[in-house]
């Protein structure tokens, strides 16, 4: 089972709680919703565009949901950039 990065904790009537464990995707599951490979994935891992949240026990990354927009804005931004220009911008935001 995959390890939850962060849970959303909610409270049921007479006060009740439990928590809903965020979803954490693979990289192949992030292959099969995107038109990206798992070559690009990896590589905008390595480069700092976009970082696991977590790994499994078998040492896969796991990504949370933010990735898909994160992926999203790169393809926007690569009409425009190279990907070296894309890191520094996302570099700069950060900081």
């Amino acid at each position: 089972m995959f390890e939850s990065h962060q849970s959303e904790l909610l409270k049921g009537s007479g006060g009740t709680e439990f928590t809903i464990p965020q979803k954490l995707y693979r990289i192949g599951e992030i292959v099969s919703h995107t038109p990206y490979s798992r070559q690009t994935i990896h590589n905008y891992t390595i480069m700092g565009l976009i970082k696991e949240s977590a790994w499994t026990d078998g040492g896969h990354r796991l990504y949370d949901e933010s990735v898909f927009q994160r992926l999203s804005r790169i393809a926007e931004l690569r009409k425009t950039n190279t990907l070296g220009q894309i890191r520094e911008l996302f570099e700069r935001v950060s900081n």
